[in-house]
């Protein structure tokens, strides 16, 4: 009874924010407690809400002094060079764009930090894509898949798989090497494809810019008044020195992410506008980002703060590792290849991969299935592939706020080619006999 209400009240949650019908912050607030109260648990739901809002605090915080920040610094003009630069490398063609915006978020995403790749990445890259009218959709999608498919041995989900099955990191992900390269390769491939779509749209909607992107030339495009104003090209060594001070900071857990914004915030603040008035104005401008992200996170926590603590996500996953047809046993980890990213939707990465495979590795193990193929399988796409659009992980909303677009916009257009991507991964651990049929 439990695991079907959970089943009821994700999949009603997933409808209400996937149609657009309504926010999601009433979808994460009020859908768990209709839940909670279906399952008889409505007198504990104002604890269970307090204390999924405990545990996302920091991460909200984290968050809010993050878009201030980069807020900050994208006024004070650092990252006008590093745009020129990607000008420099890949031009203003979508095509290239898309690609570099791919390279870019693969590179920074080898410190395992989904948060910081797209904290990095995507403010980075966003002015370009709006100078040149690029769809914000494609952006959020091709940094999402270079995330996606970056799986480490240092990475949450590989560690997780690790620790729950007692494996070595070394064991599950070396015989995944080439399985990941067909991934990377799918990456670009979709990536590329995403910046000629663009092309095209861009060139019908003005057949003059279609000719400057046929000639290999960028756009003569000039910069807003405005925002020359607020740049500080003197205080260009500094902000860059502080932004790589606080992303080492927050990478290196010397300190916690929250204080290293917040602190950073705070420098960044006085250093580039030292008057109270500027500081005011250059908060009030990022304040409405800011603030939006803060209340979707704080619901997104009492949403995991219902779920998991009245019990109802681990009822979940018990019920559903314990519905495995027996003729299915020996395929498990083809089936979990192939259903890993869609689980991303279903479950938080600690109740999946310390509560859900365990599970599966046992039923697995009954049919000659060993552990390190179902930590495997499970890296395909549970919170891999699936971390990026899962209303469960902080870093959806992050990709989308950040994007400037709708949590379901963003959902809509990323879930297949995220999804696609597990599934190029799963055929090619089965081609190259990682997996076995």
């Amino acid at each position: 009874m439990l695991a079907a209400i959970a089943a009821i009240t994700i999949l009603a949650l997933l409808a209400a924010i996937l149609s657009n019908r309504v926010s999601p912050i009433a979808a994460l607030v009020l859908i768990p407690i209709v839940g909670a109260s279906a399952a008889g648990l409505g007198g504990e739901t104002p604890e269970l809400i307090v204390s999924g809002i405990v545990k996302i605090a920091p991460v909200a915080g984290m968050f809010v002094f993050a878009i201030l920040f980069f807020g900050v610094m994208t006024d004070a003009g650092l990252l006008a060079p590093i745009v020129t630069r990607i000008l420099q490398l890949v031009g203003e063609r979508p095509s290239r764009i898309t690609v570099g915006t791919a390279l870019l978020a693969l590179l920074v995403h080898l410190d395992g930090s989904g948060a910081v790749c797209f904290i990095v990445t995507i403010p980075a890259l966003r002015p370009l894509y709006d100078r040149l009218g690029m769809d914000r959709r494609v952006l959020a999608c091709t940094a999402s898949l270079a995330a996606g498919i970056n799986f480490l041995p240092w990475t949450g989900p590989t560690l997780r798989a690790s620790a729950a099955l007692k494996l070595s990191t070394t064991e599950i992900f070396t015989p995944m090497i080439t399985v990941q390269a067909m991934g990377l390769v799918f990456v670009f491939g979709a990536s590329w494809w995403l910046g000629l779509r663009e092309e095209r749209r861009l060139a019908l909607a003005n057949p003059a810019v279609g000719d400057v992107f046929k000639q290999g030339g960028p756009p003569a495009i000039e910069a807003n008044p405005k925002d020359l104003a607020l740049r500080r090209p003197h205080l260009w060594w500094f902000n860059l020195t502080l932004t790589l001070v606080v992303i080492v900071a927050m990478v290196s857990n010397a300190v916690e992410p929250v204080v290293a914004f917040m602190a950073g915030t705070a420098i960044a603040l006085l250093v580039n506008y030292p008057s109270a008035e500027a500081q005011r104005t250059r908060i009030d401008a990022h304040a409405r980002a800011a603030l939006l992200m803060a209340s979707i996170l704080f619901a997104a926590g009492a949403f995991t703060g219902i779920m998991t603590g009245s019990g109802m996500i681990k009822a979940l996953a018990e019920t559903s590792a314990g519905h495995i047809p027996d003729a299915l046993g020996p395929r498990i980890p083809v089936i979990l290849g192939l259903i890993g990213m869609p689980l991303s939707l279903l479950f938080d990465p600690d109740s999946f991969y310390f509560g859900v495979l365990p599970v599966i590795a046992e039923v697995g193990a009954h049919f000659g299935v060993a552990p390190v193929k179902v930590a495997q399988a499970a890296l395909l796409g549970q919170m891999t592939t699936g971390f990026p659009v899962s209303p469960l992980t902080p870093a959806t909303f992050l990709v989308a706020g950040l994007s400037g677009i709708e949590l379901g916009v963003h959902q809509r257009f990323s879930i297949p080619w995220l999804f696609a991507a597990s599934v190029v991964m799963t055929i090619a651990a089965v081609a190259f006999g990682v997996f076995a049929l």
